[in-house]
């Protein structure tokens, strides 16, 4: 099993806006660092540019963008996100996006070689606003183990 992710972020201006510029200007060696990192597998783009910057999970919020990636496990997402480069921007994402009361962040298990789907990954999303941690949907702190082969996700 691979360990997916979501994560939503609503900007605090639109693309073009100095306010947004350097996250901008980050993106393709963000996302290099990424691919490049012990236990990457995939990650979404909008097959226009090397990033999902114009994909929008809901059409009436177009300041709401979305990334997706797929991880060997946990332990690989986690050193990408929080033990590399990438922890620079993290550490900056108040300059970039607006605070949000609701999870962010949905992580759940995949069948190696499975891209998962945006429209799943935003129930996902859902369901552990609704409903908390659970196997289905889960985060880093409220963690849960992939089940057993052969057992429905």
């Amino acid at each position: 099993m691979h360990l997916a992710q979501l994560n939503v972020g609503r900007l605090v201006a639109p693309e073009g806006d100095p306010r947004v510029a350097d996250f901008y200007a980050a993106l393709d060696e963000i996302n290099a660092l990424a691919e490049a990192s012990p236990g990457f597998v995939w990650r979404m783009v909008d097959g226009e540019s090397n990033n999902a910057t114009t994909l929008r999970p809901y059409e009436t919020d177009p300041d709401m963008l979305v990334n997706m990636s797929v991880w060997e496990s946990r332990d690989a997402l986690f050193d990408y996100v929080y033990r590399s480069g990438h922890m620079d921007y993290v550490r900056r994402r108040r300059e970039f996006f607006l605070p949000m009361r609701e999870a962010i962040t949905v992580l759940w298990w995949v069948p190696e070689g499975t891209t998962p789907d945006l429209h799943d990954a935003m129930k996902r999303l859902d369901y552990l606003r609704e409903n908390g941690p659970t196997p289905y949907a889960f985060t880093f702190r409220q963690y849960f183990e992939p089940e057993a082969p052969g057992s429905v996700l």
